[in-house]
């Protein structure tokens, strides 16, 4: 396997010593039994023999069950010459006792640390995206964890120095309301800014000790005892100096504009704060702005539709009117005057959930309203009037026309807007009001527009809105506008309209649009540089990419303020007087010192005089300190310098970040713009994203619909352990291997129960070869060259399957490793080679040649599979490898004596030098038992035989080389390769023309792709029974000292009896 022959192993005492035993004497025959009953455990059906079959033959080992039970037997005499599995390795895996022990064992001899040191293949640095310190874990933070953790010990495996700092986002709004939602009224009236912050930090480290637990007992691999926490001073000292090199760029500024506000929370909120639940209504109105004067070089084309000629424009956020500045059109739609009269079928062409205006009422006046051309028809329909179109004109010809302001009176300028103007809906004019809109506020830097934005921090009116002073604009404010712009005859129609809204993602309330100062990074400052770091960076999923290039393209500069208390403080001094910021590389370095060796807290306990630098403190009293903090991405995003380039194999940029696919509006871009802005280039040279978590039928999780999985209860079980059983953290880890992470996934009880199975069928494959290899040892291992074709057959496939398993974990599509495994684990051993080989193991001698191989490709089998899947499951991995019956030594001839120490298997290249025509035939084998199996099973259902053992099998292949490697198998030299072994039947005869039904009863065929036929037969075994393997001879009888036995039987009864230690079940 690692070298000749086959094995780099060193015998140890297979078991602790037991104070039971069995002990054969050949001098006597006699058996000398101590405790025979604790044998019983041990030979469960099943338990040793996964994937057995009550139709198969099991002679030997039935027999030996019984005599564990302790039934007496007349013809029992040879039982115990079988070779018998043993092992210490509970097919139970007690996962509530033993997960926590092993996890015990490798932090009691720091098994990541030292395995990490000791490696030679250069560092490996998956950089962790920080949870927020905010409550329990979901099933969201299991699957991240978990993906990371077995990435790592993949890693780890591959001989990488492997360094995963865990990290938390303890910093924020969510935060400082839990400790305020902890406190009465009495006790908040009497909370400081620093004594709010110490409660703060205090809740957010005792999250993070319940978080880490939690993590720990997924079996997550990290340097627990060093984690990184954004409220540690070094942390923020960090994340100042990333803050003072953009500023000093020149990439950071204060100016007002309109931001997403949150009333609910009383602070700007960045997009990745943000969410858009489906649902959400608004109430859209249609209204008219009356026209006052035409463009001076354009006089003829409206003065005759003067005084009766409006604007008519269409918004979803009628509070925003008060704050209007101009009316935006396309200069490249066509627009049109219309003159709206009155409809014969009024009342049956409106629909009723909407509000008509009382200016609709009035069919007395005569009216004109400017709308695109293009939605003439529509517009008709939804107010249900005439609209005949008197005049069309470019957009362009609007530009410079006035109107006058709904509410206030001013005269308002008509203004060319950008392609956001179409005729997907509205009128094809838009409400232009620079201090609520994103849009409104570029084209009103065109026109220098004023910015109105007449709300306070509550998203209350101000005074500035004159009568509407002190309503909310979401709720009583807008129906007040509506109904004031109704009374004035300028409102059309009012209808309810469904769309997509921003939301605010921590208090589940609706946002606003609103222009504040704050402090910005101007990502247009350096977006080109960001793209290209983009290109430079290998994406997992492929379109990724474009998700995340799309949302750099088009983000707006990044509003890093915030109007809370619980953050990292933007380090900026403003005048008493002038209110000019004091912001240069003196104060900000300062301010960096103190933080680094005070915290945070600093900012707000020390005087300004203390916090300015000395060539500012005699100025002091001219100063004061600002109040706001950073935006808690910014925090995020800062990660990568407060801990890559820490030390030396702390490298940066990191190998790799995985994280949801969210991150692509979060923590993926705040990284990517602050390490672009700072060192030109993306913090990390890799990105993995996953998907959401739903439930098994494909809904998102909520507690109100009671369908949340709680991966501690996975673990654990939850309140009923009938309804939720505990089923361990490496049940929990084989789904996250099973599912493709890159779109959502699922998880369920019925998912769940499917793991629990695969997972007992791979701890049955350690658990026989555990059991079958009690007593080999690595002078036991037979040379490649001398093994049997079946076992050189078997030992290709496992190389395969390393490899393909190897390939898959490099490219991160562990759902092919479950997948691969699986199959290989159920079809290719328990079906086929744990299935033939019980015959050789039990009933072949205990030195017999062809036990020995089958023993040398079993360990080959035990390590190589162990290890591969030791990433995925590493509690189950770890415990078949400290229940091996021999030690592993390495290279340098020390002991393995964690799995995890043992390394990747390496390649082992004659493995795979296998002729393709022997693999071709071993896979036409594969076929042709099939095809006996199921004529066995016929002829079972027929009542010509019982087990298989009782039956014949006749062949006919009518291509002559393919009968010629049959008739090979039938007079093979050793045992394992005889057909009769394949087939687990007494006889196999190769005819040369297929034998008639009177003879052969049942009879199948094998039709192979080339068009050639194997006919299969199917009569009774020829012969008596043996009474030791229960296979039919001729030679039964023919022995005076055993007239029971078979020659092969007879044989071994003659040569050395096996020893059998019983071990301790666990």
């Amino acid at each position: 396997m690692e070298a000749p022959p086959l094995f780099r192993l060193s015998s140890r005492p297979a078991f602790r010593a037991s104070s039971s035993c069995l002990v054969w004497s050949r001098s006597n025959a006699a058996v000398v039994v101590t405790s025979i009953r604790q044998l019983s455990s041990s030979f469960r059906d099943g338990d040793f023999f996964p994937g057995s079959s009550k139709r198969r033959a099991r002679g030997p080992v039935m027999a030996a069950k019984k005599e564990a039970e302790g039934e007496k037997q007349n013809e029992g005499k040879y039982k115990h010459t079988l070779n018998l599995p043993k092992t210490g390795f509970s097919m139970r895996a007690n996962s509530a006792v033993r997960e926590p022990e092993i996890q015990k064992l490798w932090e009691e001899n720091q098994v990541m640390k030292r395995v990490a040191e000791k490696n030679g293949a250069g560092t490996f640095i998956l950089h962790d995206g920080p949870p927020y310190a905010n409550g329990s874990l979901h099933m969201g933070h299991a699957l991240n964890k978990i993906l990371k953790d077995i990435i790592n010990r993949y890693k780890l495996l591959q001989d990488y120095k492997v360094r995963f700092v865990p990290g938390w986002d303890c910093h924020g709004l969510p935060i400082e309301l839990k400790v305020l939602q902890s406190m009465d009224e009495d006790a908040r009236k009497e909370l400081t800014p620093i004594k709010l912050r110490k409660k703060a930090a205090k809740f957010a480290r005792d999250t993070v000790v319940s978080q880490m637990k939690s993590f720990k007992r997924y079996g997550v691999w990290a340097e627990w005892d060093k984690p990184y926490l954004t409220l540690a001073p070094e942390y923020e000292a960090a994340q100042i100096e990333v803050f003072g090199q953009m500023a000093l760029q020149g990439y950071i500024y204060r100016g007002r504009k309109p931001v997403h506000w949150s009333p609910s929370s009383r602070t700007a909120l960045a997009e990745a704060e943000l969410e858009y639940p489906e649902g959400h209504t608004s109430r859209s109105i249609y209204a008219i702005l009356k026209m006052v004067q035409s463009p001076p070089d354009s006089s003829p084309l409206l003065t005759e539709f003067f005084p009766n000629l409006f604007l008519g424009i269409w918004t979803t956020t009628p509070w925003t009117i008060p704050a209007n500045a101009a009316v935006a059109v396309n200069s490249q739609l066509t627009y049109a005057i219309v003159e709206v009269q009155p409809c014969e079928n009024e009342s049956t062409s409106r629909e009723s959930k909407l509000k008509v205006g009382n200016v609709l009422k009035d069919e007395s006046r005569k009216l004109f309203v400017v709308v695109a051309l293009e939605l003439v028809p529509t517009l008709q329909s939804k107010w249900g009037v005439k609209l005949e179109v008197k005049k069309t004109f470019p957009g362009s010809a609007l530009e410079k026309c006035g109107y006058l302001h709904p509410i206030d009176g001013r005269e308002c300028p008509v203004v060319i807007g950008g392609d956001y103007i179409t005729t997907e809906s509205g009128t094809g004019l838009v409400h232009t009001a620079p201090g609520h809109g994103q849009e409104d506020y570029i084209t009103g830097l065109k026109y220098s527009l004023p910015i109105i934005s007449p709300v306070d921090d509550l998203g209350k009116f101000t005074e500035e809105a004159g009568e509407f002073n002190g309503l909310d604009v979401l709720s009583d404010g807008n129906v007040a506008v509506v109904k004031f712009l109704d009374e004035k005859l300028s409102l059309v129609l009012e209808e309810s309209y469904r769309h997509k809204y921003p939301y605010d993602w921590r208090t589940k309330k609706p946002t606003i649009f609103r222009a504040t100062e704050q402090w910005f990074a101007s990502v247009e400052g350096f977006r080109q540089l960001a793209l290209d770091a983009i290109n430079e960076v290998s994406w997992i999923p492929q379109q990724a990419q474009n998700r995340i290039t799309a949302m750099t393209s088009s983000r707006s500069d990044w509003c890093i303020s915030r109007q809370r208390t619980w953050g990292v403080p933007i380090p900026v001094f403003y005048h008493v007087t002038s209110r000019e910021p004091l912001l240069n590389e003196e104060t900000i370095s300062h301010v960096k010192s103190v933080i680094s060796t005070k915290g945070a807290d600093a900012w707000w306990y020390m005087s300004t005089e203390d916090l300015l630098p000395q060539k500012y403190k005699h100025l002091a009293s001219e100063y004061e300190r600002g109040t706001d903090t950073m935006d808690v991405w910014f925090d995020s995003g800062s990660s990568w310098a407060a801990v890559l380039g820490q030390t030396e194999d702390l490298t940066f940029p990191a190998d790799l970040y995985l994280e949801g696919t969210d991150q692509h509006r979060g923590w993926f871009q705040s990284s990517l713009l602050t390490s672009v802005a700072t060192r030109g280039r993306a913090p990390y040279s890799s990105v993995v994203t996953h998907g959401f978590v739903l439930d098994e039928k494909g809904m998102k999780m909520s507690k109100s619909v009671g369908n949340v999985v709680d991966p501690e209860n996975v673990i654990s079980g939850g309140k009923s352990q009938k309804d939720e059983p505990g089923y361990g953290a490496d049940v929990l880890r084989l789904w996250v291997s099973s599912v493709d992470y890159t779109g959502d996934v699922l998880i369920g009880q019925q998912i769940l129960r499917q793991m629990s199975d695969i997972y007992r069928k791979l701890r049955g494959t350690l658990r026989y070869l555990l059991s079958n290899l009690h007593d080999w040892k690595p002078e036991h291992a037979v040379s490649y060259e001398e093994l049997p074709k079946i076992d050189k057959f078997a030992l290709y496939q496992l190389e395969n399957i390393v490899n393909s398993v190897k390939e898959s974990y490099e490219t991160y599509q562990f759902y092919k490793i479950f997948q691969i495994v699986q199959r290989f684990v159920i079809v290719d051993l328990s079906n086929f080679y744990f299935d033939i080989a019980k015959d050789r193991l039990y009933v072949g001698g205990t030195e017999g040649f062809t036990r020995r191989s089958c023993q040398t490709v079993l360990a080959a089998h035990l390590l190589k599979l162990t290890r591969i899947l030791a990433p995925i499951l590493p509690h189950l991995a770890e415990d078949a490898w400290q229940n091996l019956p021999f030690e592993y030594s390495l290279s340098d001839g020390s002991a393995a004596k964690f799995v995890f120490q043992s390394k990747w298997p390496n390649p082992d290249d004659q493995w795979l030098s296998l002729p393709s025509q022997d693999i071709n035939f071993w896979r036409k084998i594969l076929e042709l038992r099939s095809e006996v199996n199921r004529v066995l099973e016929t002829a079972r259902a027929g009542k010509l035989i019982g087990s298989s053992l009782e039956a014949l099998v006749h062949l006919h292949a009518d291509d002559p080389a393919t009968s010629s490697k049959l008739q090979e198998l039938c007079e093979a030299k050793n045992d394992a390769d005889a057909l009769t072994r394949i087939f687990i039947t007494s006889q196999v005869e190769i005819l040369p023309s297929p034998a008639g039904s009177a003879a052969v009863p049942f009879e199948g065929e094998l039709a192979g792709e080339d068009g050639s036929k194997i006919w299969v037969g199917v009569s009774r075994a020829v012969g008596s029974k043996c009474e030791r393997c229960w296979n039919y001879s001729s030679k039964v009888g023919s022995f005076a000292d055993h007239p029971t036995l078979c020659k092969r039987c007879y044989d071994i009864i003659e040569g050395p009896l096996p020893v059998v230690v019983v071990a301790d079940a666990r």
